[in-house]
C-alpha cells in the first residue's frame, strides 16, 4: 500500500487513451483474481488497501501532471477527472481467508475510468498474498526475502506482522537488480539494433513503484526511452506510450466498434488489439475493415495464443489488402522469442521500423531473484460488467485459458455437506444453505473457523481447485459465448 500521496499519472498511459475513446463515467465492475498458483492466503484489509491507492486531485501538482499527459496525447477530459473522484463499491474477500485459482478476490464497481486507472497498482497486491502463503505453509526460501528498495522491505515486514511470523532476514538487492535490468536491456538493443523499437510495459510486473523507477532508470541508461508508466515517464524524462487493452473492446462489445472509437475519438495513432474475441476470425478482419474505411497510420497488437502463426497469417491478409500497419509484439516476450520474430520479419520483408516490441516482466520481474511474481499466479484484473451488461474476455488460449468471468462475481465457499468446495457466483444470487459468500457475509471468516471448513484458518492441502460456476454465472457465460460466435 503506497504511503505517499498518489500521483494522477500513476497508471499506464493506455488507461487514458481508452477513456478518451470510451465512457469514463459509465458504471462498471472489475474483479481481481489469480488464474493459477494454488491456494493463496489473503492477509490484507482490501478495501483500505484500495482506497489508499486512489489518486489525489485538485492541487498544482495534479495540474502539472495532467499537463504532461496532455502534451503526449494522454490528457484527461473533465469527465475523466470527475470519474477519478467517484464513489466505489468494494466487495472483498476478508483478511485471513484462503482463495483458490480463478476465484474473485476483490470485486469493485464504480466509474469506468477510476476502476481502470487502479489496475497497475492494484495488481501488485499479489506479492503480499504470495509471501503470506509461503510463510504459512512453512516453505519460505531465501530468495523470497530478497527485496528491491525500502518500499518492498516495508511490505515484507507488514506481511510478516499480519501472519504473526518472526521478522525475516531481509537482503536488499537493488544494485544487483539494476545491473540485471541493464544487461537484459543491452542484450535486446544489440539484437534489434535500435532502442527506438523497444518500449517498456512492466508497471504491473513491479512489486512497488520504487522498484519500477529503478528498472526504468537502468533502461534509460541503456537507451530505452519509452514506458507505459506515465508518472515515471514524467519523472525520468521518458516518452509515455500506450496501446489498447481488452477492456476497451469489451466495453464496446465488438471489435469493429471498439477500433472505430479508438480511431475517431482521440488524437494519436491507434493500435488495434486483436484477440479479445478471436484473432483470426474477428480481430484481423475487423482491423482491415477499419483501416480500409479511411487511410490512417496505425498498429496492430498480438496478445494470446500462437503469436508466431498469427503473425504470418496477418502479414498475408494485410498484404493482400494493400495495408501496412506497424506490428506490435507484447505479452511474455523473451530475447529468444524476439530473435524468432526478427527472423519472421526478415522473411516477410517488413522494414525494421514497422515492427516494435513491448517488454514487461522480462525487464521488471524476471530480473529480480525473488520468485513471487505476478506471472507465478497469473494475477488479473478484468472488466466484468458495463452499464449492467455482463462482459467477458475470450482470447485464444486453449481451454478456459485467459477467459474472464462476467457480471459482478463473488466467491461462495462450502461450509458443510456435499458439492463443490468453490462456486463463482453473482453478488445478487441467493446463497445456498451449505455455503457462505466470502465477499458479502460480514462474518464469513469466523463462520469458516467455527465449522472447521476445509479452507478455514489453516493452510489447505496444496493443489489446484477447479472453479465451478453458479447457475446465473453460467447462463451469462453461455449467452456471451453465443454472442461471440455471432460476431465472428
Amino acid at each position: 500500500m503506497p504511503s505517499d500521496p498518489v500521483d494522477l499519472l500513476r497508471t499506464d498511459a493506455y488507461k487514458f487513451s481508452m477513456a478518451q475513446a470510451g465512457y469514463p463515467l459509465r458504471r462498471e465492475t472489475f474483479y481481481l483474481s489469480f488464474r493459477r498458483g494454488g491456494w493463496q492466503y489473503q492477509p490484507f484489509e482490501l478495501e483500505a488497501e484500495v482506497r489508499a491507492m486512489l489518486p489525489r486531485l485538485g492541487d498544482e501538482a495534479a495540474a502539472a501532471a495532467a499537463d504532461f499527459g496532455a502534451r503526449h496525447g494522454y490528457g484527461a477530459s473533465d469527465a475523466m477527472l470527475r470519474a477519478l473522484e467517484g464513489e466505489l463499491e468494494i466487495l472483498a474477500v476478508p483478511a485471513g481467508t484462503w482463495v483458490a485459482p480463478r476465484e474473485p478476490i476483490l470485486t469493485i464497481s464504480g466509474p469506468s475510468f477510476l476502476l481502470s486507472w487502479l489496475e497497475p497498482t492494484l495488481l501488485r497486491l499479489h506479492h503480499g498474498m504470495q509471501l503470506a502463503t509461503e510463510l504459512l505453509y512453512g516453505r519460505l526460501e531465501a530468495p523470497m526475502a530478497r527485496v528491491v528498495g525500502d518500499a518492498h522491505r516495508e511490505l515484507v515486514e507488514r506481511v510478516c506482522a499480519a501472519v504473526e511470523h518472526a521478522p525475516l532476514e531481509i537482503v536488499d538487492e537493488s544494485a544487483e537488480y539494476r545491473a540485471q535490468v541493464d544487461a537484459r536491456a543491452r542484450e535486446l538493443v544489440d539484437l534489434l539494433g535500435d532502442p527506438g523499437r523497444i518500449f517498456e510495459v512492466g508497471m504491473r510486473a513491479a512489486v512497488t513503484e520504487e522498484q519500477h523507477a529503478i528498472a526504468l532508470t537502468a533502461l534509460a541508461e541503456a537507451g530505452i526511452t519509452m514506458s507505459s508508466n506515465l508518472a515515471q515517464a514524467r519523472a525520468l524524462g521518458l516518452r509515455p506510450v500506450g496501446t489498447m487493452g481488452h477492456e476497451h473492446v469489451q466495453r464496446w462489445g465488438a471489435d469493429l466498434a471498439a477500433f472505430r472509437a479508438m480511431r475517431d475519438m482521440r488524437i494519436g495513432q491507434p493500435s488495434y488489439l486483436l484477440d479479445t474475441f478471436d484473432t483470426i476470425r474477428s480481430g484481423i478482419p475487423k482491423a482491415i475493415a477499419v483501416m480500409r474505411e479511411q487511410p490512417h497510420a496505425c498498429s496492430i497488437r498480438y496478445d494470446s495464443g500462437d503469436k508466431f502463426a498469427q503473425y504470418l497469417y496477418a502479414h498475408g491478409e494485410f498484404r493482400r489488402a494493400a495495408l501496412e500497419p506497424v506490428h506490435v509484439l507484447e505479452d511474455g516476450l523473451t530475447a529468444a522469442m524476439t530473435a524468432k520474430f526478427e527472423q519472421l520479419r526478415e522473411f516477410t520483408g517488413l522494414p525494421p521500423a514497422r515492427q516494435l516490441y513491448g517488454y514487461g516482466g522480462h525487464f521488471v520481474a524476471r530480473t529480480a531473484s525473488n520468485p513471487l511474481t505476478r506471472d507465478r499466479v497469473a494475477a488479473v484484473y478484468k472488466l466484468s460488467q458495463s452499464s449492467g451488461e455482463p462482459r467477458m474476455k475470450f482470447g485464444n488460449e486453449a481451454g478456459i485459458g485467459k477467459r474472464s468471468v462476467p457480471g459482478c462475481p463473488v466467491t461462495w465457499r462450502r461450509l458443510r455437506g456435499q458439492g463443490p468446495r468453490s462456486i463463482i457466483a453473482q453478488a445478487n444470487e441467493p446463497v445456498p444453505e451449505d455455503y457462505i459468500c466470502l465477499q458479502t457475509h460480514p462474518e464469513a471468516r469466523e463462520r469458516l473457523r467455527l465449522v472447521k471448513a476445509e479452507v478455514g484458518l489453516t493452510p489447505p492441502e496444496p493443489g489446484e481447485v477447479p472453479h465451478r460456476l453458479s447457475a446465473a454465472t453460467q447462463s451469462w457465460v453461455d449467452a456471451l459465448e453465443q454472442g461471440r460466435h455471432a460476431q465472428i
